[in-house]
């Protein structure tokens, strides 16, 4: 066999669903690669692939990659039949791939246990990395720790920034007891899009910044300054013990790829923290106040405090408040709600440009966060 060359490539990936009817399964999702030769390694970034992508609704998307990941792709809209997206669940000891009359096979196939050299994830334990295991959808990283000043971290583009103290905004009143996190540009017909109960009443607002320095060109010097990772609602001084991406109410977490995220979409860059339930009037006067842009409105606050956030209304019936900040996109932003060890919510974050990474402690130690 000449050098450099491959076999036994893997050439598709399909992930089939178990849903509510026993009998069938959904090709949720698939990825074709198209080796360009026998020299291209197998997954090689950039070899060619197909990847497809469907609900159980009717909807898909199909997306070509020609030169692979980092190269121009090509995404349609899928209408298939239902033939096309479901298949018969099989029977046990039937499946597809593994049977020895779908293949033209005389014999059953027999399997042999492989030596595996590479190590999984840190935190799967002794697994071997090419074991399957079910799809993880996106993990919320040290959260807290964009909160505690002193803590040292990187944004892959600048190799060391610095946690701050955070910026206390404001304060945010939610006499309903039913905190919103929306996009207040996307989607007003249908209400909010995530929903979390916390108790009535009215809470802090604060926005985690870190201090970084860097070569300015147009000074000719090195540069510091301060930027923002997040926004919170503060709920509870309770220390959050875990952290989880909130749903809203069409997610299906059964439906979830590796890596998955869901949010808020923005099309103008911007969330909102509201009292859900005076939504409408809050959105209403967030509209007349920006949008049309009606002089001495009442209920209608721009704020420029040189923070993330930008715009507060206030319902006069209702008590309740809607307070806007900046993403530093368009997008969908996950809602990140902090629990504490006895399940009560403690903090509502959302990261308004991705996650850092925890960097060592300079005696050479890792963080609590990282270890």
């Amino acid at each position: 066999m000449p050098p450099g060359f491959h076999t036994w490539r893997r050439t598709y990936d399909l992930d089939l669903r178990l849903l509510d009817d026993p009998s069938r399964l959904l090709r949720r999702y698939s990825v074709a690669w198209h080796y360009t030769g026998p020299e291209m390694a197998e997954f090689d970034k950039a070899c060619p692939r197909i990847t497809v992508d469907l609900l159980p609704d009717g909807r898909g998307r199909r997306t070509e990659e020609r030169q692979g990941q980092g190269g121009d792709s090509y995404v349609t809209s899928l209408g298939l039949l239902e033939d096309e997206r479901w298949m018969v669940r099989p029977a046990f000891g039937a499946w597809p791939l593994l049977s020895a009359q779908v293949h033209g096979l005389i014999e059953p196939p027999t399997f042999e246990a492989a030596e595996v050299a590479e190590a999984a994830e840190p935190g799967d334990g002794d697994i071997p990395a090419t074991c399957w295991c079910p799809p993880r959808p996106a993990q919320p990283g040290p959260i807290s720790e964009l909160f505690r000043p002193g803590v040292r971290v990187t944004d892959g583009y600048h190799p060391e920034m610095a946690v701050v103290e955070p910026r206390r905004v404001g304060k945010l009143r939610v006499p309903s007891g039913l905190l919103a996190v929306s996009g207040p540009d996307t989607g007003h017909g249908d209400g909010p899009r995530i929903t979390v109960p916390i108790p009535p009443g009215d809470y802090v607002l604060d926005e985690a910044r870190v201090r970084f320095s860097y070569y300015c060109e147009w000074r000719d010097a090195e540069v510091a300054t301060t930027e923002p990772t997040a926004v919170r609602v503060l709920v509870s001084k309770t220390p959050a013990a875990t952290w989880e991406m909130a749903l809203g109410p069409d997610d299906d977490p059964r439906l979830f790829i590796e890596k998955h995220m869901v949010g808020f979409d923005t099309d103008g860059a911007t969330g909102c923290f509201v009292d859900a339930r005076a939504w409408e009037p809050l959105i209403a006067l967030y509209e007349r106040g920006l949008i049309r842009g009606e002089p001495d409105l009442e209920g209608y606050e721009d704020i420029d405090d040189g923070s993330m956030f930008m715009q507060c209304t206030r319902d006069e019936a209702s008590g309740g408040e809607l307070r806007s900040f900046a993403t530093a996109g368009d997008g969908t932003y996950p809602v990140w709600v902090g629990r504490s060890k006895t399940g009560e919510v403690v903090g509502v974050v959302v990261l308004v440009d991705g996650m850092p990474e925890l960097l060592l402690e300079r005696d050479g130690k890792l963080t609590d966060a990282a270890a």
